[in-house]
């Protein structure tokens, strides 16, 4: 195996993504108090500072509310956090999360096209842009391995958007990227179609160099529509399968009869 570079992250990096981690995924409520600063330091074996400074990071993000003197509270990240958790919300603890990866999925489907046809809208330099999408188009081409081939549409996307001139896209589509690229490996069985279809991605490209923003987003909806709807088919069928394996567990584990004898 190949060696890799080893991730050196600070002390309060790693306070940070151990309370994430347990507001994320609900092990500590919405409401709920965090031990004391000098408690968390005390139970994570580390500085008050580098506590302080993992409750701030952790406020920024829209997870917790630090007040001077009182307690921190657990928010509802659904109504308060950001873009930016999305990567920790689709993996987790290694595990794709279905109900996360639907969201991104359906979010995909529609700004796609919008994107697309403000592109045709707003191009600036054409010529560059053509440049640019005929390098994607080759390079979709000639790639074989599938997530190579997911890296090259992405790519594609990339420029779309900036020829969008949308701030609000822009950043959405960083974060989006962001949260779909550690799923790249899992997803891209069920991507295949897509990333192979350079026929759709050359009929997106040819509408918006002829700045024609109508076929522009007709192209990206029929580029985008049947993976999305095969991915989303799938991931349902997962999570039914997940629900109904945990529910037989339990029912298992509860019709288990007590064999200790009384003392």
């Amino acid at each position: 195996m190949a060696l890799q570079p080893v991730v050196k992250r600070s002390v309060s990096a790693d306070v940070f993504e151990q309370i994430a981690a347990e507001v994320l995924s609900g092990e500590r409520a919405p409401g709920s108090a965090l031990p004391s600063e000098r408690q968390l330091a005390e139970a994570l074996g580390v500085s008050r500072p580098a506590v302080r400074e993992a409750l701030q990071r952790l406020a920024a993000a829209g997870l917790v509310a630090v007040r001077q003197g009182d307690t921190t509270t657990v928010l509802d990240y659904r109504r308060g956090a950001g873009l930016e958790i999305l990567p920790r919300l689709l993996i987790r603890q290694g595990t794709l999360d279905p109900t996360v990866a639907r969201s991104i999925l359906e979010a995909r489907l529609h700004n796609g096209p919008k994107v697309a046809e403000l592109a045709a809208a707003r191009a600036g330099d054409r010529e560059a842009l053509r440049h640019e999408l005929d390098r994607c188009l080759d390079a979709l081409a000639r790639e074989t391995e599938p997530v190579a081939l997911q890296r090259h549409a992405l790519a594609f996307w990339d420029h779309l958007v900036d020829a969008a001139d949308s701030i609000v896209f822009r950043l959405m589509n960083n974060m989006l990227r962001a949260a779909y690229e550690p799923a790249l490996e899992a997803l891209a069985p069920l991507m295949t179609a897509e990333v192979g279809n350079v026929a759709g991605y050359r009929a997106i490209a040819e509408a918006v160099l002829a700045a024609d923003p109508p076929a522009a987003t007709a192209a990206a909806r029929a580029l985008l529509e049947p993976a999305t709807t095969a991915l989303i088919a799938a991931l349902d069928a997962a999570a039914a399968t997940s629900n109904t394996a945990s529910a037989t567990s339990n029912t298992a584990a509860e019709a288990t009869p007590n064999t200790e004898e009384p003392s």
